[in-house]
């Protein structure tokens, strides 16, 4: 009796604080249009948002910094504006590196996404050399499915990691921003392996989603001469 009421307790902690704050380590994202700069988590909490990342210098005398314009949006299409940069200057100041090679870690935080976040989208607004990420998914089963097919393409196994991309289209559901992700995914594997039918389908759904959820996908596609 005692340890079911210890268990129950444990449970019940565990749901608690579940429900006020999720970590996505390393997310699975759609596109992105800095090279070097990666997401390495997602907080969410009922306080705010907080997304950190990483960046990779290459060039000499490289600089980098965060503008005040820096949104992450929901998937029913809410925008939440940065509050807080750490370890990054805010725009015009800028960090500049010491050498090529140096990494810079820094965090942006947000308000508390109020809605669904199964997946979101981080855009920078400003005048030149912005940076965006769509498609960051925050769902732990969608993430480990996804891992699945891109550790397949990095070995080499492109029809099996075909295979697994188009088995996860019945989990996307209503979330274009995945949708667009594993359609991305089977279009360029697709064209890979010759697949050109399967390829030429899943292109056209890209093109007649909504332009946030398809439209950079397919001006991707287009710049590296696949286009059906």
């Amino acid at each position: 009796m005692q340890l079911r009421r210890y268990l129950s307790l444990l449970l019940f902690l565990t749901t608690y604080f579940s429900g006020y704050s999720q970590i996505t380590v390393n997310p699975n994202f759609g596109l992105k249009s800095h090279e070097t700069l990666d997401i390495t988590k997602v907080e969410l909490t009922k306080e705010k948002t907080v997304v950190s990342f990483t960046i990779e210098n290459r060039i000499e005398n490289g600089t980098f910094c965060a503008d005040r314009k820096i949104y992450i949006t929901d998937p029913a299409g809410n925008r939440y504006k940065v509050i807080n940069a750490t370890g990054i200057p805010v725009c015009p100041d800028n960090y500049t590196f010491k050498k090529p090679g140096e990494k810079l870690s820094f965090t942006l935080t947000f308000p508390p996404v109020t809605g669904e976040y199964t997946y979101i989208d981080l855009k920078e607004e400003c005048s030149e050399n912005c940076f965006s990420f769509y498609g960051v998914v925050l769902d732990e089963y969608i993430n480990s499915r996804l891992d699945e097919g891109f550790s397949l393409a990095e070995r080499g196994e492109s029809l099996k990691a075909l295979d697994k991309f188009t088995k996860m289209v019945d989990m996307t559901g209503k979330y274009n921003g995945i949708k667009a992700l594993v359609y991305y995914n089977i279009v360029k594997l697709a064209t890979d392996t010759g697949h050109t039918v399967q390829a030429g389908e899943y292109y056209k759904k890209l093109n007649s989603m909504s332009s946030r959820g398809g439209k950079i996908y397919i001006d991707q596609l287009n710049l590296q001469g696949i286009r059906y």
